[in-house]
C-alpha cells in the first residue's frame, strides 16, 4: 500500500519516489499515525474518488 500511495503522490505532485516517501513520512509524523495507515488512507480515498457512480 505504501508503494501505491507513493505513486499517487508522485503523479499528483510530479515528484520523485524519494520525495513522495518523504511526504508520507512527514504526514505520518505530523499526525502521529503509522506510515502504513497514512498510505492506506490515501490509497483508499484516491480509489473511492476514481470510482464511477452507479
Amino acid at each position: 500500500m505504501i508503494g501505491r500511495a507513493k505513486g499517487i503522490i508522485m503523479a499528483r505532485r510530479d515528484v520523485s519516489a524519494e520525495e513522495a516517501f518523504d511526504v508520507l513520512r512527514r504526514s505520518s509524523q505530523n499526525l502521529n499515525v503509522k506510515l502504513a495507515e497514512v498510505a492506506s488512507a490515501l490509497a483508499t480515498r484516491h480509489t473511492d474518488v476514481d470510482l464511477p457512480a452507479h
